[in-house]
Parts: C-alpha cells; sequence; structure tokens
C-alpha cells in the first residue's frame, strides 16, 4: 500500500466520519461500543481536531475543548444515558424541560435525568455536529473513567476528595452552599490534579463556565460536569464506560432531510411576508449575515440625526456609540421600513426586511444613486448551518411558484460571515473566489462582485485576502496538517467556513432552472474569527470581542455600497 501523508490520512478520516454519521441517520442508532460507534471514534482520534487541542493525549483532560462543547450542547449533557433525535418538537404540551444551549440554535427536551430529546431541523450538519461532540464527550469519559481506576489511594485519592465534596450536597456559588476562599481554591487544587491539568488552566476554565452559567443557567459548573461524566463512567461497564450510551434516530430524521420541509415552510412563509408588506416585484438583494449589522448602518444616521446628534464618520465609532441603544434604534428603524420577522417555522433563521425607499439619510461614507421608490428591498436572512443554506436558499427561489402575482427580482446575493483564516490572523477579511466542499470532488467557482481595492480604508494590520474557501463539514472536524496542506497547495486556499459551498450550488441550480437571472451579482466575503492553525487563536479560545467590529461594519459598508451602485469614499 502507497504510504499516506499525514493530510491524506486526515482528508480520509474526514469522509469516514460523514459516511459513518450518515450511515447511523439511516441505521437509527448509534451506540460507543459497536462496530461503527468504534470507527467513529477512531476517525476523530485520526482527525484530531484543533479545537479540541489534548485529546489524544491519555494523561490530561482537554479543558478548552469541554468548554467549547458544554457552550453547545444543553444543560445536562453529562448526565445523559439516552440521546433521542427527531424532526417533529410535539412536546409543548408536555411537563419536559425545554433546554437551549448558550451558543447555538438548537432545541432540546429533558425527558428524565438521563434522557433527552433534540429537535433536528437544520438538516446533516447538525448531526455531523452532534456526534462531533458527542464522541468527543465519550472519549473524555473513557479518560476519566481510566484515570478514576489509576488512582493509587481508592480513600484519600483526588477523585475520592471530589466524590466527598460534590456528594455532601456542596453546591457552587448560588446553589445550597458556597465554595469561596480557601475551600474553592483546595477543590480546584484538587480537580486540576485528578485532570493533569495546571491549577491556573482549571480555575481558568471554572470561572469561565459559572460566569456563563450564573448569566444564562445554559450549563453545569466544571466540577459538575467532571463528576457526573466520572459517575457515569462508575455506573457502567468496567471494561468500557461508554456501553450505556445510546443515540436513537428517529424514522421523521429520514424525511425531514430528504423534503426539506422546515426550509420550505419557511420559504413560503418569508414569501408571503414579502407580498403581504407590499415589497414583491422589486429589485431585491438577498444579505446573509448577523441580525445587527446592516440595521445599524442603514438606521443608525437618521436616528442620530433625529435626536439632533453628530453622525460619526467611523463606522464603528457610530456603531459603538448606539450598543445601549438598541432598543431606541430599532423602534426608529421600524417606523421607516425596518421589518423583524422571527423564524416559526422550526428552522431558527430570522429575516429581517428593508424598504430602502423610507430609510432618511445615509451614512456619509456611502453615497448611493438608487433613491426613492425605486430603491431596492433588502432581504437579510441569519445564519444558516452548513447543509441548511442550500436547502433555505433553493426552497426560497423555488418557493415564488406558488406565488402567481409575486416575481422575486433578485438582483444580488451577498454572504457576509464569519470564518476561520489560514492565511492571516483574526479580525483579517477574506474574499472567495471558489468553495471546495469538504468530504466530496465538489468545487464551485466564485465570479465574487468584490475586490481587495473595495476596502481601501482597512486599518493598519487588517489585511484583505482573495482566495479559495474550504467549506467544512464542521468546525469541530479541522486537523492542521490537511489545513497546512490546503494552504500550501495550488488550491490556494485563505480560510475555512460551512455554508458558501451549499449557497452557491443553490444559486447555480437556480441559474439552471432560470429562477435566477445569470448576471445575478454574488457577493462573499468573511472576517475572521479565529485561526485554526495558531495556538491560542482557535474557536475554543473564546469570542473576538471588540476586535472584530471593525471588520464586520467595513464589509457591511462595502456590500450596502455595492448595493446602492455608490462609491466608496
Amino acid at each position: 500500500m502507497d504510504h499516506l501523508t499525514k493530510a491524506q490520512r486526515s482528508r480520509r478520516a474526514i469522509a469516514t466520519f460523514k459516511t459513518i454519521a450518515d450511515a447511523i441517520i439511516i441505521q437509527g442508532y448509534y451506540r460507543p461500543t459497536d462496530v461503527m460507534g468504534e470507527k467513529l471514534a477512531e476517525a476523530l482520534i485520526q482527525i484530531s481536531p484543533e479545537i479540541y487541542g489534548s485529546m489524544n493525549d491519555p494523561r490530561v483532560v482537554e479543558l478548552k475543548g469541554l468548554e467549547y462543547v458544554i457552550n453547545r450542547m444543553p444543560r445536562g449533557i453529562e448526565k445523559c444515558e439516552k440521546l433521542v433525535l427527531t424532526s417533529v418538537d410535539d412536546f409543548a404540551q408536555t411537563s419536559f424541560e425545554k433546554r437551549t444551549p448558550l451558543k447555538r440554535r438548537r432545541l432540546s427536551y429533558a425527558i428524565s435525568e438521563t434522557e433527552m430529546c433534540f429537535i433536528v431541523t437544520r438538516g446533516e450538519s447538525e448531526v455531523y455536529d452532534i456526534l462531533t461532540h458527542i464522541v468527543f464527550l465519550n472519549l473524555e469519559a473513557s479518560k476519566i473513567h481510566n484515570l478514576i481506576r489509576a488512582e493509587e489511594d481508592p480513600v484519600n485519592g483526588d477523585w475520592a476528595k471530589l466524590k466527598k465534596l460534590m456528594e455532601s450536597g456542596v453546591q457552587l456559588q448560588g446553589e445550597d452552599l458556597e465554595l469561596q476562599g480557601e475551600e474553592l481554591d483546595q477543590a480546584l487544587w484538587v480537580l486540576s490534579k485528578f485532570l493533569g491539568r495546571s491549577y491556573k488552566e482549571t480555575r481558568d476554565s471554572y470561572e469561565y463556565l459559572e460566569g456563563t452559567r450564573l448569566r444564562d443557567g445554559a450549563n453545569s459548573s466544571l466540577f459538575s460536569f467532571i463528576y457526573e461524566i466520572g459517575r457515569r463512567c462508575r455506573g457502567g461497564c468496567e471494561v468500557n464506560p461508554s456501553s450505556t450510551f445510546q443515540i436513537v434516530c428517529a424514522p421523521s430524521m429520514n424525511d425531514m432531510i430528504a423534503a426539506s420541509k422546515y426550509a420550505s415552510v419557511w420559504a413560503k412563509s418569508v414569501i408571503g411576508a414579502i407580498v403581504e408588506g407590499g415589497l414583491a416585484n422589486r429589485s431585491l438583494h438577498i444579505i446573509s449575515a448577523n441580525m445587527h449589522s446592516c440595521r445599524n448602518v442603514l438606521y443608525g444616521p437618521g436616528y442620530l440625526q433625529r435626536q439632533d446628534r453628530e453622525v460619526p464618520s467611523d463606522l464603528a465609532v457610530m456603531v459603538r456609540e448606539l450598543r445601549d441603544e438598541e432598543d431606541d434604534l430599532e423602534e426608529y428603524a421600524l417606523a421607516h421600513g425596518f421589518r423583524f420577522w422571527h423564524d416559526t417555522s422550526g428552522s431558527s433563521i430570522d429575516v429581517q426586511f428593508i424598504d430602502t425607499s423610507k430609510v432618511e439619510v445615509l451614512h456619509p461614507s456611502i453615497v448611493g444613486d438608487q433613491w426613492g421608490e425605486d430603491a431596492p428591498v433588502l432581504l437579510v436572512i441569519d445564519y444558516a448551518f452548513g447543509t441548511q443554506a442550500f436547502t433555505i436558499l433553493d426552497e426560497f427561489l423555488r418557493g415564488q411558484d406558488d406565488f402567481p402575482h409575486c416575481k422575486l427580482d433578485v438582483k444580488s446575493i451577498s454572504v457576509m460571515g464569519k470564518a476561520g483564516i489560514l492565511a492571516g490572523k483574526k479580525g483579517d477579511i477574506m474574499l472567495a473566489s471558489a468553495y471546495v466542499l469538504e468530504g466530496t470532488p465538489d468545487n464551485y467557482i466564485v465570479d465574487n462582485d468584490l475586490a481587495p481595492e473595495d476596502f481601501t480604508i482597512c486599518k493598519k494590520g487588517i489585511r484583505v485576502v482573495t482566495g479559495s474557501m474550504l467549506t467544512v463539514l464542521g468546525t469541530s472536524l479541522q486537523n492542521s496538517d490537511l489545513l497546512k496542506r490546503f494552504l500550501k497547495s495550488k488550491w490556494g486556499m485563505v480560510g475555512l467556513e460551512m455554508e458558501g459551498a451549499h449557497f452557491q450550488r443553490a444559486i447555480g441550480a437556480s441559474i439552471i432552472r432560470k429562477r435566477l437571472s445569470a448576471d445575478v451579482k454574488v457577493r462573499c466575503a468573511y472576517y475572521a474569527s479565529d485561526n485554526p492553525l495558531i495556538s491560542g487563536q482557535t474557536l475554543a479560545s473564546g469570542p473576538m470581542g471588540s476586535e472584530g467590529v471593525f471588520s464586520t461594519y467595513l464589509v457591511t459598508r462595502v456590500i450596502l455600497g455595492k448595493i446602492f451602485q455608490s462609491k466608496i469614499f
């Protein structure tokens, strides 16, 4: 057999993970101890994702990876022994507790202390995401199980002390009792020794999780999480602590993925809202973006002028000035052509409609020459999740067939997102010239209407790079060897994201079916939220904070300027 490079092995492992995950959906169940479960774990170990850091080191528990997963899975997942995936949400009239993770739009219900039900409405990418996190948690659970078994003193060892602490009824920060001062220091020291981490690493993770737990109530404390994983291990098979865990995929999962039923309902509802709002048969510009940038840029200047306040020439400065006035700004926007549409279809994609003919004044950095009744309508859609991007755009462009008196005159489609960068650092800007869809032979060339010269006012230190983008199966499945190969090879890869290729596939399909004009403008720009190749700059290292404000609003400004056929100063 020919020798494979590390990058080739990683690529094969990612393809294997996807194939097994698809098979699990069809088969209808998954256990870590069955053949597919073991192969899934082997694939993740082979991939060795950057976001999971020291996952493959048996001596230490991966804390940053746990932080990342805890914030993206519902509270109590550490106690879960059975997880049911279904696409049908029929729990509204039940007593089951609804639980939503802190940093992922994912709906779940706690059926009992050890059983949960996830409502999957966003396609295969959501299943890949869930399975990746579950496999990681089971690998860490096995690691904790081995640490417990290896403990020399079962009475006075670190696990015994942690068990005594938790079973004595002590709960941290604001529940039954509190640990503070010396008691907390001692507890963290014991935990750090057991986990194989430094005291500072353990304390940092504890404080981070406590901050989000007390503020949002969406996760468990670090002490509870580690203890419950360990307790589940001890309650399970001594040979394999994951043997009691099971995922069940309901038959409705296959129907949801095959029929795109949630995307279809979403699309028809959005088109209906366009017709109802009198916005049909006008120039329409679709923007995939966050739910604040376009609103703030278009309505911030008029809002400030109404209050006899000066409009800062720097967009980022204006946005910071408006930070504590979001509600008042939106009230002003609602009176001037803005409408927020909350999605109830299950797709979890909210929408903004902006009738720019009613926008009173543009920011001084954007000069529009398309003003008046013929001004464009903006359809700003919240971020889709992976493969969901194809289904929602495809169904939307196809959905106009159900509205005979509505023509969607789509002039441009813009993808304004955040992505991991390979050829730069956090805060830099990437322009897509092509998309490569990971795990498949699919590649899409992009005739991008954006160019580096459109971003002439970049701050010192912020770069604009153009090249291919890798559309990945999931943010948790990235391997540095594979990414370095893409960066250094003739692919010219500059970054990675999750939706671009799926949007481009929908655009191409709609042009072929004549639902889109062949001269539709496509604009794809990303600001770098992380660099998976640089330690301390991965997604697990935390959010960007204020450093991403300038890049975000620069991309917003350029896209809006293009829509208004303006000259960017």
